[in-house]
């Protein structure tokens, strides 16, 4: 069989590498996303879509908190070049989000966290509880504030994986579904590289090969040790509801133990566990009851939806917690993966800092950070 010829082959076809995907093809690249599964099927599908810079980075991760708020400023622009090119809507919402405190000693954690975002001018406005109940009527009355984040939006995760799949396929793009990776053999010069997957032992040679399998990057057959990335499955699992009269949340609203995003069709989605669980992909009741029993102590009215579905993913975490992207020490592979939390909202910047490189461009130094070197330096 004669291999299958790319200018760029990318291995995983979640939320991360489909973006790369879509912005090299609309440039004319030749690119074949080779994905083990169906496009966004685990850790992209189960996501719940936040775009939150200011509630979801901790202390002191600067340089995760510029990634992400950069990002977030590039999604309004992201999003609608998207829907624009695959004319599918990814339903981009504008609410901000409430982190909420459920009682005084939640309040006063939060307030060491609202002044330490004061301090490194982050755009976050203190609640009363008054004040927070009179901006989302849906929370509890029991609770004791809230922090709002106006510049946070949300987004349907999983029409924006449809639509990067239409996309990508009418700039003359693929992407090659239940193709899981058997083999990666990397040419020692750089110039060629062969990956052999499990269509049949179909092949597909490109110059430049990028990593993005998410939780199952370090697993990748072929691929040379001193390369493999640092990445580990971490489960989530997450719940989706619907909301019915006179139920209507409107922000993203954050807690302790859990998070609550609407949608615009009336799904809830409610999540999420993280566990150290290896690739365990099973629902427990455990895990359910603690998603259920932190998301009603901060929206109560959520006893009485009907459940739709119950789904548990696998998220990428690294060594650190942050994402990896940039050339990996083995000649042609770019690395594109870890992260974690941070998949959806990162996209749009990992894919144009990514396109940006394979095309023959610099890294932004936004990205400088969370090179694969980083990694090899410590080791």
């Amino acid at each position: 069989m004669n291999p299958r010829e790319a200018d760029t082959l990318i291995v995983g076809g979640g939320i991360i590498g489909l973006s790369i995907a879509w912005r090299l093809a609309r440039t004319g690249h030749r690119v074949t996303v080779l994905e083990r599964d169906t496009a966004g099927a685990h850790a992209s599908r189960m996501a719940a879509g936040m775009l939150a810079a200011t509630a979801e980075v901790g202390y002191e991760e600067f340089d995760l908190y510029a990634l992400c708020t950069h990002a977030v400023r590039r999604w309004p622009s992201f999003a609608s070049e998207l829907e624009e090119d695959s004319g599918i809507p990814v339903d981009f919402r504008s609410q901000g989000t409430m982190v909420v405190a459920r009682d005084a000693d939640a309040a006063t954690a939060l307030r060491r966290a609202y002044d330490f975002q004061q301090e490194h001018g982050f755009v976050v406005e203190w609640l009363s509880r008054a004040e927070a109940l009179d901006r989302e009527p849906f929370l509890s009355p029991r609770i004791a504030a809230a922090v709002y984040a106006a510049d946070d939006h949300s987004v349907d995760n999983r029409a924006v994986i449809r639509a990067l799949v239409a996309a990508i396929q009418k700039f003359g793009g693929h992407v090659e579904e239940q193709a899981e990776v058997t083999a990666v053999e990397m040419d020692a010069s750089g110039r060629r590289h062969r990956v052999r997957t499990s269509q049949g032992g179909a092949e597909w040679t490109a110059p430049q090969i990028v990593l993005a399998a998410g939780a199952w990057s370090q697993g990748i057959a072929g691929l040379p040790d001193d390369v493999r990335p640092p990445v580990r499955p971490v489960k989530g699992q997450i719940l989706t509801l619907r909301m019915e009269p006179p139920f209507r949340l409107e922000h993203v609203v954050r807690g302790a133990r859990a998070y609550l995003v609407p949608r615009s069709d009336g799904r809830l989605v409610v999540g999420a566990t993280s566990e150290e669980m290896g690739f365990n992909t099973e629902l427990t009741a455990g895990g359910v009851w603690s998603i259920l029993d932190g998301a009603w102590e901060l929206v109560p009215g959520i006893h009485d939806l009907p459940v739709l579905e119950t789904d548990v993913g696998l998220r990428p975490g690294s060594r650190d917690h942050q994402p990896i992207v940039g050339w990996s020490a083995a000649a042609g592979l770019f690395m594109a993966t870890g992260h974690y939390r941070h998949g959806v909202i990162l996209s749009s910047a990992t894919a144009d800092a990514a396109a940006s490189v394979l095309l023959g461009g610099e890294m932004p130094a936004i990205m400088h950070p969370f090179s694969p070197s980083r990694f090899r330096k410590s080791a």
